[in-house]
């Protein structure tokens, strides 16, 4: 169903007193109506109950009325072959450049890993010119997803790869967890179908023990927070999500015992005061676990996300998470950036359609930041420009390989941090840098879109003045502890295999790394019932023939995931 009273009802709720904004969203509602009158869908529902969710995605992640009237209007002139110029008549220029921002990033078709590195700068061009156009293609996929199971097999292998390594990873930057948690799990099923099928089996009975479990904690956690005057907004629940969960698990040998944040609880406060204080009282309550203790209000993650997490011993000696935030910092974890625009138009600013940067509560939107095009370079300014051109990456730069390889880093990094953030070894082994296909110094400082080659010698060592070049902490430590010492190139490669368990599975493996003369000289086999994890070492001493070997068994029958690392 799409009644346009619905979509009025939460925009006026976010913005009582935009009466123009209403006016304007009734105007795109009733074009795009007439124009999507006769168009179906292929799970046989009317086009324009697709339209109508995207904008009612939209005014939830309370964003403006032009927003919700492009995303009302975005496939009007892919799928109705209505011209621009029409829409620029009848909307005016914001809200056409909107729709087709996302018409254009609609044409582009991901290729997967080795897709071609052009077609990446394309993308991201496409969507740098206005955050809005992510924000209405993220609620346009989302629906997309919902609906995926109406398509043809190849179609939503692809749609699911595109959604879970290009668009989720897109909304974690930006801060929208809610929204790439979603995206994930919409993809999931299509990208892992077996382990899918396998958490769902194994995992819910985990989900309502602990749910139960938690049950139990929540009048002790009241009780002690009275105790230091913090009186909560909400204490609820969070179930980890099975795409999160199944990444964590691989990481933990499959073992659940180990996931510790498969159900945690999440205190709502009213003030960061609070939080500390709800933060000391768990403490005193429950013994922490040592290093697991993270303050995300002091130090942010990049995407701005916010929130004090920590581990504690509960009932019956169980390691539980809590994860404490205020409101606000609830609701930009779900909202991200999107959540930064509302903040501005709620004020009644109008600045960022004068292209000019704009402040919430006196601060600087950590999201909104200078973007550096891919072809042009920009100064490492902390000043926020025009509210148009915002950074994906916060303070981090955006960079590629050779292979299209997308590598972030810190801004003012050089080709010196490219190389230890590759692996140590190419840092160590460093004797100069291509950008952009022109030798460049090693000191020269990256910007976003650059293409970056490094150029190796083995057996080099680094000089002790990289460490004035580099800007990061993880290649400074790198290259104070060699130039103290003769660098030991690795003499092995450590290869972690997930895979379907099945009589002849190891042997299948083996057969590999004998083909190719090389020997086996550890294996370890966990055995989680469907999904087995192999490790095996093997006398490997480069990256170039590791990266053949992972190549070859990844074609072996029953392999899922594979990963490797030189020791």
């Amino acid at each position: 169903m799409h009644d346009v009273n619905a979509l009025l009802s939460i925009y006026a709720h976010n913005f009582p007193t935009d009466q123009e904004g209403a006016t304007l969203i009734k105007k795109a509602y009733a074009y795009a109506y007439d124009a999507h009158a006769h168009q179906k869908r292929a799970n046989g529902e009317s086009y324009m109950t697709h339209v109508f969710q995207t904008a009612l995605s939209l005014a939830r992640w309370k964003l403006d009325a032009a927003t919700i009237a492009a995303g009302l209007l975005h496939d009007t002139i892919e799928d109705c072959n209505i011209p621009i110029a029409e829409i620029t008549k009848n909307f005016g220029e914001e809200i056409s450049f909107l729709v087709e921002g996302v018409t254009k990033l609609s044409t582009l078709r991901y290729q997967g890993i080795e897709r071609n590195v052009e077609s990446l700068r394309k993308m991201i061009l496409a969507v740098t010119h206005d955050l809005r156009v992510i924000f209405i293609k993220l609620a346009d996929r989302m629906h997309n997803m919902k609906t995926l199971a109406s398509l043809p097999p190849a179609k939503q292998k692809r749609i699911a790869a595109e959604t879970e390594e290009v668009y989720a990873p897109l909304a974690s930057r930006l801060g929208m967890q809610s929204v790439a948690g979603i995206l994930e799990d919409f993809a999931f099923p299509y990208t892992h179908p077996e382990a899918a099928a396998w958490i769902e089996k194994n995992i819910t009975e985990s989900f309502h023990e602990r749910n139960h479990y938690l049950g139990r904690v929540q009048p002790f956690v009241e009780e002690q927070l009275k105790k230091v005057n913090v009186a909560p907004i909400s204490i609820n629940y969070r179930a980890k999500r099975a795409a999160s969960l199944y990444k964590k698990l691989l990481r933990y040998d499959m073992d659940i015992e180990r996931v510790y944040d498969l159900v945690a609880c999440r205190i709502i406060v009213n003030t960061i005061d609070e939080c500390y204080l709800a933060l000391g009282a768990i403490h005193q309550l429950w013994r922490p676990m040592p290093g697991r203790i993270k303050d995300y209000i002091a130090l942010p993650k990049p995407n701005g996300y916010r929130s004090l997490h920590t581990t504690v011993f509960c009932l019956e000696n169980r390691p539980t998470e809590f994860q404490i935030r205020t409101n606000d910092m609830h609701e930009e974890s779900e909202l991200g950036s999107a959540a930064h625009w509302f903040y501005e138009t709620k004020k009644g600013s109008k600045e960022y359609l004068r292209k000019q940067a704009a402040e919430v509560d006196g601060k600087d939107v950590s999201i909104v930041r200078q973007l550096q095009e891919w072809q042009n370079q920009f100064p490492g300014s902390q000043e926020f420009i025009e509210a148009l051109r915002v950074d994906l990456f916060s303070d981090r730069i955006f960079v590629l390989t050779p292979t299209g390889e997308v590598i972030d880093l810190p801004v003012t990094s050089t080709p010196i941090d490219f190389a230890y953030r590759i692996h140590s070894e190419v840092g160590n082994s460093c004797i100069g840098a291509k950008v952009n296909n022109k030798i460049v110094p090693l000191d020269y400082q990256l910007q976003s879109g650059d293409i970056v080659e490094i150029l190796t010698q083995k057996n080099k060592k680094p000089s002790d003045a990289w460490v004035q070049m580099a800007k990061t902490k993880y290649a400074i430590k790198k290259i104070k502890s060699s130039v103290k010492r003769k660098i030991a190139l690795p003499k092995k490669t450590e290869y972690r295999i997930t895979c379907t368990k099945r009589v002849g599975m190891l042997k299948d493996i083996s057969t590999v790394f004998s083909r190719n003369h090389i020997t086996i000289t550890h294996v370890h086999s966990f055995d989680n019932e469907k999904f087995p994890l192999i490790k095996i070492t093997a006398d490997i001493d480069t990256r170039e023939k590791a990266e053949q070997i992972l190549l070859k068994i990844q074609k072996v029958q029953d392999v899922k995931e594979i990963s490797y690392t030189l020791i």
